[in-house]
């Protein structure tokens, strides 16, 4: 009876620091990125309501770097001439589901130890084409078309594609998803999609060669940082 008593003893001790273990590992698990994990990897396997196609399955890590931000709060950390990295995209955008995991890996290799993330599917513009003539469908938020000047000298035209298939530039620039940016001192120095060049899908499936690449792309985007006052867009990759 004795032993029996110590052995529950013991049981009960084990089971305790099982739960003080599990606990304290739990509590140091940042909230943005049990969020981000969440947010994304719920829509494994779904589909997808734009275009009917079946989603990306992804694993995110639960110890990723990813904190929440919005376009006021980036542009703000520009005035301020802070030093980071931002990426730019929303959870069921395929293309982003492309690179999230290698971005997230990469981040680990160069102890970043902070992404800021911007969801941009509902704070951008949307313009129209036709007969030829532009307009606004939908307009984007005040914060947003602020954001889009901070960047400007990093981002990529925003263009639609009139009949004949040949693009057609709407006067000012646009945030992609994804697009992931390296800020230096306050000014927007780098900026990548994250892809492959070989990637033409955003659905199809990614090769070892694909990863590579991908992974090349945004490890330019860390240099920045380490570069630090000497980083620009021509030297960096």
């Amino acid at each position: 009876m004795k032993n029996k008593g110590i052995v529950i003893v013991l049981s009960s001790l084990l089971v305790l620091v099982v739960l003080l273990f599990t606990f304290n590992n739990t509590s140091n698990i940042n909230k943005d990125s049990y969020k981000f994990k969440e947010e994304y990897e719920s829509l494994n396997g779904k589909t997808r309501e734009k275009d009917g196609k079946k989603i990306r399955k992804i694993h995110i890590d639960i110890n990723n770097p990813i904190k929440y931000s919005s376009a006021s709060d980036i542009v703000k950390k520009m005035d301020n001439g802070d030093t980071f990295v931002v990426y730019f995209g929303f959870n069921d955008c395929p293309w982003c589901r492309s690179v999230i995991e290698n971005l997230i890996a990469v981040a680990k290799e160069k102890d970043i130890d902070t992404i800021y993330y911007v969801d941009v599917k509902d704070i951008r513009d949307e313009k129209v084409l036709t007969d030829g003539k532009i307009s606004t469908k939908k307009e984007g938020s005040k914060s947003y078309m602020k954001l889009i000047k901070k960047l400007d000298n990093v981002l990529d035209d925003y263009t639609l594609m009139d009949e004949e298939n040949k693009e057609v530039s709407a006067g000012e620039k646009r945030i992609y998803a994804p697009n992931i940016v390296a800020v230096v001192n306050g000014k927007a120095e780098e900026l990548t999609d994250g892809l492959s060049s070989k990637q033409n899908d955003p659905y199809m499936k990614l090769s070892k060669e694909m990863n590579n690449e991908s992974k090349k792309k945004i490890e330019c985007i860390f240099k920045c940082l380490e570069k630090a006052n000497v980083c620009t867009a021509k030297t960096t990759c």
